[in-house]
């Protein structure tokens, strides 16, 4: 029987064991601002979520522009992907309290009922990664690309 081709999977795989990302958001003047996130897997359905603060740089950049990149970085294994898709802000307390790790108490004192507390929800719609074999970037085939106007 042929093995199915999951780009989810692919995408975690590539992922994992990189600590942090960095988020990068288009402000309101059009600059880019990026800021490092804890990595999260993608979920099923190819989602990428993360915990932030409602009152943050990059939450308000996504109030205006929701395009967002993510960009994974490992040297020692030579794994570099670049995520890009379009960001929703989500509150969502089962979801936030799934996510939940005490160190976030740090940024969250009221801990996953904090009222500063939000989800970024990354619908991911390309993907991008370094093949060591040729020696580029290339792209992981399985997302919805968006339609270019």
């Amino acid at each position: 029987m042929a093995e199915s081709y999951d780009p989810v999977a692919r995408l975690n795989e590539l992922i994992q064991d990189i600590p942090f990302a960095m988020f990068t958001t288009v402000r309101p003047d059009s600059t880019l601002h990026s800021c490092p996130m804890a990595t999260q897997p993608a979920d099923g359905s190819g989602v990428l979520w993360f915990l932030s603060g409602s009152n943050t740089e990059k939450v308000e950049a996504v109030r205006t522009v929701q395009r967002v990149n993510l960009a994974y970085s490992d040297a020692v294994s030579q794994r570099y992907v670049s995520v890009s898709g379009f960001c929703e802000l989500v509150r969502d307390h089962l979801r936030s309290k799934a996510m939940w790790n005490p160190q976030y108490s740090a940024w969250f004192p009221g801990g996953v009922d904090d009222p500063n507390l939000i989800l970024l929800k990354v619908n991911v719609q390309q993907v991008e990664y370094w093949d060591k074999a040729q020696g580029r970037m290339v792209e992981l085939l399985g997302f919805a690309r968006p339609a270019i106007d």
